[in-house]
């Protein structure tokens, strides 16, 4: 303990102890005062399904004083938990400054509670997150290095300095980053600075997967068979995986959130996987020792949440459903696991707090499962000493703050509950909002959150974010943007509540998964609860539906943003003004607009989706392609009629539709009367949608460049690109084809990690050529078709790569030997795949 810290506690000690004699002396027992809310995006807990289970009664090393809360009361919003604390008297003081040794949504989550229990905060953050909310939110900021991790968040003696010179006397981890490094918890130790985890002799036994499940067999806690020996030699290794049975699951003996884990269907590729999950590990972990396990074929992830304290108190706050994921790592997590019987539940969550107690725990962590899904026979899998991503799911079922709950351990404090004062209620689910391409195998995505809108909060609703509009999503870090929380009072209710809060989520900048969220939330299997973790890979086509052709509705918004924006007495500052798109686009019209008989013609394209990594590309063919026509109406101000002409088919024709845009943000356009003719048909009284424009820079306007609009409404999100009239594209012409070779290109900024071919050799259609890191895990670039590499990209490995570079050229041989008509199309890009076998099953 630091000195400080104990000093503290000391004098609160002296204080309270006196305090205590006054109030004894008068025979009223003292109690710690009520806490105050806990953030302003919490949630409610509504009591209807009770999965209390009964405990044995913890120890503590002072008598307890009755609690006087009901669990009614303590199942009130999570927005307004009160509740009677033990005896003062017995109680420490909470560390007076905290160091968050984190960055993004967790480290702004932390300050907030802190705030709230009046706890100074300081925030670290790398040249890259200088201008970051978490940075913003806390007390103090100190930058700690580049933007590399290892040069700043995994920095140890710089945080540990900065520790000491701002006065923290405790560091929070969050998760990741150094949050289970049993060597700074014990470098934390050494320094007298408090580790707001548990010790590191729990982090390092169960930092070895392998040790780990010696240690839960020794406890009583069933693993899943296979190998877990020290011997790594490949031989040994393919002939356990032999003995085990294919298909085995290759794992990184340390780490975690999908790193360093694949899986091997058959022995063929078994030393390939295996070579793979080793780079993983060694480059994410420092360790490419692995460990073999037989592959289940219809799991389910269910983890438990446990407690415990220092003075040997232990708690399971329920369990979660994990096990919809992707690249090994979740997407949207549920609190209580669906379907399981009242006594599966209760063995859960008595082996996982065997589990906790088995390394002497103390403090938050999750001990994972591996549910089979038609047997419901679990095997533990792992425990994650820290706080979980997902952690507000069950802050949202049990009422408690878990954050605070880490606070009262660190400070020597016994657990705020019994076991049997906990109780779950209603169902949450959180869903994490990514930066990545779902379309192309869920690549992370980079850049600018040029727009971020968040659905409405409220006591069902909770957003936890880091990021706001103006942002970047760097390729340093994890691309997670937000967490979306919802609570209902079952299961149905729930879901309702996460599909309309997805429906209010508008991002604009890197692509989303946001419509895949959608998808995925209505899907009928999910809604009956059949979930495992070959969740997607199953319903893979119909979780990414083609994207269907925008509504007339869209179009017509779309035009009217263009319109209204562009009219020469738009207030529009003239730094926000489309000056290159608006060069060519105001030609639609040679006509006045505001005049009673203006007419405007705005050409718009829908960009249709693509099923390779290439986000950006060209909006399809001329049938995506839509003409809409604006003509001021004279009856009355601000009055329209439309008419939204495709490429092929009938004309939509709204008539007498009123229409502003928003003076403020410059984005939002609302309509009302919206009648289609000669249908009659009324689509909206009154319709708000949300117009976004991207402006290509200085120089970008065509040829070239396009505006791009992305227009939510409905809730549905609609790209768009504005075209040139038609006169503009027969005076600039189209660009010649292509020179008849292909190229493979990164998807995505990356490191260059191996280059497997060289010029002149013949490839396959699928043999590997270049092996990139991006994120933390690889991405297997592969031949898309069979030929002869002509050229290779100067870059080395370790070297980094742009977005769009061309890695590897080559020639088709057919073409090479005798031109044919059949010539593939220039900037072809390659299969970019992350090493993904079928069924994910682990997450962070």
């Amino acid at each position: 303990m630091s000195s400080s810290l104990h000093a503290a506690r000391m004098r609160i000690a002296s204080a309270t102890a006196a305090a205590a004699a006054s109030t004894r002396a008068s025979g009223t027992a003292v109690r710690r005062q009520p806490v105050a809310a806990a953030t302003a995006a919490s949630l409610r807990s509504i009591s209807t399904n009770s999965c209390t289970s009964q405990q044995p009664s913890r120890q503590s090393a002072a008598p307890q004083t009755a609690k006087t809360a009901s669990s009614a009361s303590r199942s009130r919003a999570y927005a307004t938990v009160h509740r009677t604390l033990p005896r003062a008297d017995a109680r420490h003081a909470l560390p007076p400054k905290v160091l968050i040794a984190n960055r993004g949504e967790i480290a702004c989550r932390i300050i907030r509670t802190c705030n709230r229990l009046n706890v100074k905060t300081v925030a670290v953050y790398s040249e890259a997150d200088a201008q970051s909310m978490h940075v913003k939110l806390a007390d103090e900021a100190f930058c700690i290095g580049p933007a590399p991790s290892a040069q700043s968040y995994l920095n140890m003696d710089r945080i540990i300095e900065v520790a000491k010179q701002s006065g923290a006397v405790a560091i929070h981890p969050g998760y990741g980053f150094l949050s289970e490094n049993a060597a700074f918890a014990a470098r934390l130790a050494q320094e007298d600075i408090e580790f707001i985890g548990p010790p590191a002799s729990s982090i390092e036994a169960m930092g070895s997967k392998s040790a780990s499940k010696e240690i839960m067999l020794a406890a009583g806690v069933p693993c899943v068979p296979g190998y877990h020996g020290s011997n790594q030699s490949l031989e040994t290794l393919r002939a356990e995986a032999d003995k085990t049975g294919y298909p085995v699951l290759i794992k990184a003996v340390k780490g975690g959130g999908g790193k360093g884990m694949k899986i091997a269907t058959h022995p063929g590729e078994f030393e390939e996987q295996l070579l793979s999950a080793r780079r993983e590990a060694e480059k994410s972990f420092g360790d490419g020792d692995v460990l073999i396990e037989r592959y289940l074929t219809r799991p389910r992830h269910v983890e438990v949440q446990v407690f415990c304290d220092k003075l040997g108190n232990g708690v399971y706050l329920f369990e979660r459903d994990c096990s919809v994921q992707r690249r090994h790592q979740k997407i949207i997590e549920e609190a209580p696991a669906p379907d399981l019987p009242e006594s599966l539940r209760q063995e859960l969550g008595r082996k996982a707090v065997d589990a906790a107690r088995a390394v002497g725990y103390a403090g938050a962590g999750t001990v994972e499962f591996i549910l089979d899904a038609d047997t419901l026979e679990f095997f533990f899998m792992e425990m994650n000493t820290r706080l979980q991503v997902e952690h507000p799911v069950t802050e949202a079922i049990t009422g408690q703050d878990l954050v605070e709950w880490q606070l009262e351990v660190a400070a020597g404090n016994a657990l705020p509950l019994r076991q049997e004062e906990l109780h779950c209620n209603g169902h949450a689910f959180e869903a994490r909002i990514y930066a990545e391409n779902t379309r192309a195998n869920f690549l992370p995505d980079v850049g600018l959150l040029q727009h971020v809108a968040l659905p409405t909060t409220s006591a069902t609703v909770r957003v936890d974010t880091g990021f706001g509009s103006g942002d970047e999503i760097s390729v340093h870090y994890d691309p997670m943007i937000a967490k979306l929380i919802v609570h209902g009072r079952d299961r149905s209710e729930a879901l309702r509540v996460l599909r309309d809060a997805l429906d209010q989520y508008e991002v604009v900048g890197p692509a989303t998964n946001i419509a895949f969220l959608k998808s995925l939330a209505s899907h009928p299997a999910f809604v009956r609860a059949e979930v495992e973790t070959g969740f997607i890979p199953k319903y893979k086509d119909e979780l990414q539906p083609p994207v269907p052709p925008p509504s007339p509705v869209a179009l017509a918004q779309a035009a009217l943003f263009v319109a209204l924006r562009d009219q020469p007495h738009s207030p529009t500052p003239a730094d926000r003004a489309p000056l290159n798109a608006s060069a060519w686009t105001s030609f639609s019209s040679f006509r006045s607009f505001p005049s009673a008989r203006a007419t405007r013609v705005v050409n718009l394209a829908a960009r249709g989706a693509s099923t390779s990594s290439d986000a950006s590309g060209d909006a399809a063919a001329a049938d995506n392609a839509f003409q809409v026509t604006i003509q001021a109406d004279h009856s009355a101000a601000d009055t329209y009629r439309i008419e939204v002409k495709p490429a092929f088919g009938h004309s939509t024709v709204y008539e007498r539709v009123h229409a502003t845009l928003d003076p403020i943000t410059r984005q939002a356009v609302t309509t009302s009367g919206l009648t289609t003719i000669p249908e009659d048909q009324v689509v909206g009284a009154r319709l708000r949608s949300t117009v976004v424009s991207r402006i290509p820079p200085a120089g970008g306007a065509f040829p070239g460049g396009k505006e791009r609009l992305d227009v939510f409404v409905g809730g549905a999100q609609v790209e768009l690109d504005v075209l040139p009239p038609d006169w503009v594209a027969e005076v600039l012409g189209q660009t010649g084809a292509g020179d008849g070779q292909g190229s493979v290109t990164a998807p995505m900024p990356s490191k260059v990690v191996e280059v497997r071919v060289k010029v002149g050799q013949a490839v396959e259609e699928g043999d590997v050529l270049v092996v990139l890191e991006a994120m933390k895990t690889e991405h297997v670039l592969r031949a898309p078709r069979a030929g002869v590499v002509a050229k290779l990209a100067s870059a080395s490995p370790g070297s980094m790569v742009a977005e769009g570079t061309e890695l590897v050229v080559f020639e088709d041989e057919a073409a090479s030997a005798e031109p044919t008509a059949a010539t593939p199309a220039v900037g072809q890009r390659a299969e970019a795949e992350a090493g993904v076998p079928p069924a994910p099953m682990e997450a962070p």
